[in-house]
């Protein structure tokens, strides 16, 4: 068993999280991380015009229903996102309403956005007082970390430009954000994303001074996870290259090569993408976000499909309890050899 003061932090048996992909649904995916020992995580969806609140409210009292284990949310504080004030103010009472998810609910994960927003909410707050829950924030950028900490945050999300879904404009890789960040804060706490998908990728993060990964396109080819098949089949046979940025609606977002990235170019700057944000209407949001949802129909010629570049890595669709188990005792194999070198 590898432990972390990640795992000892949340209380998880092993140092792996479902990285956050919402707009999507991973109810049942959170479920299957967090009963294999690892901490899932339930995205922000807001889908097919449902309401974000309530769609977290019902996905809690599922997991709860199917799990007594550790688990987490996200919420994307983006600029663009109108809800997410509303999330930071709800989705905490509701916790300290239900004394299960008081227990359980040990992770939220913030993104996209500004990581005060959930700091600054006086039902987080009057949680956090109460209960074992951490924020931690996603920082795909060395500048942003600086300003994660200097909000209070209990820890971050370390994201290299290799995952899927959306990324920083710097395009900087994990390896090199995680020395710029340990380097600067070494002992605050902290979990590397983007572009890991085995054995090898976690010891390489837990060497580099990571207490854990998340992951998502590994967990997207999952038995478990609600993703339509024809989506999951794309990963086996993928290649490193088979991903490219373009604009998202957030910020430059990785996915996977079709008819939707051959048509949609990349954004230069977080200037240019606010430019780019005033000339949209209403109705240009609402049919990007249709392109997402087209992928719960198998359109993946023609939809967005996210995925990062460890699809090269993978090489099949797993049970997550065996994926996670693989992992770990790859990573205890690699990172002993590791310290033979030491004499």
């Amino acid at each position: 068993m590898i432990e972390t003061d990640i795992t000892k932090m949340f209380g998880i048996k092993h140092p792996i999280f479902g990285a956050p992909m919402g707009p999507f649904y991973t109810t049942e995916l959170t479920i299957a991380v967090s009963e294999a020992g690892g901490c899932g995580t339930l995205s922000h969806t807001n889908l097919f015009g449902k309401i974000s609140v309530a769609e977290m409210k019902k996905n809690m009292l599922h997991v709860i229903e199917h799990t007594d284990k550790p688990f987490g949310f996200n919420i994307r504080t983006a600029r663009m996102q109108p809800d997410a004030q509303t999330l930071c103010r709800q989705i905490p009472k509701f916790i300290m309403s239900n004394p299960k998810l008081k227990e359980q609910v040990r992770y939220a994960i913030t993104s996209a956005g500004t990581a005060r927003m959930l700091q600054g909410s006086k039902a987080y707050q009057k949680l956090k007082a109460k209960s074992e829950i951490k924020n931690f924030h996603v920082a795909p950028a060395f500048w942003l970390a600086g300003k994660c900490v200097d909000a209070g945050v209990d820890g971050l999300v370390v994201t290299g430009t290799e995952g899927g879904g959306h990324q920083a404009y710097e395009k900087i890789g994990l390896l090199v954000l995680l020395q710029q960040i340990k380097q600067q804060y070494p002992d605050f706490p902290i979990i590397a994303c983007g572009g890991l998908a085995n054995g090898f990728g976690l010891a390489s993060a837990l060497a580099a001074g990571a207490g854990a990964i998340a992951m998502g396109s590994r967990f997207i080819a999952s038995i478990e996870s609600e993703f339509h098949e024809r989506y999951k089949a794309v990963v086996p046979p993928a290649k490193a290259t088979d991903t490219t940025l373009v604009t998202g609606f957030l910020a430059p977002i990785r996915l996977w090569n079709n008819n939707y990235t051959a048509h949609h170019g990349l954004v230069g700057s977080k200037q240019e993408k606010i430019a780019e944000e005033e000339e949209l209407s209403l109705e240009d949001l609402i049919e990007d976000q249709k392109y997402y949802e087209m992928i719960y129909d198998g359109k993946i010629e023609d939809g967005a499909v996210p995925l990062g570049q460890s699809i090269g890595a993978i090489n099949s669709l797993e049970h997550v309890k065996d994926i996670i188990e693989t992992i770990v005792s790859d990573a205890e194999i690699h990172l002993k050899k590791a310290v033979s070198y030491i004499k």
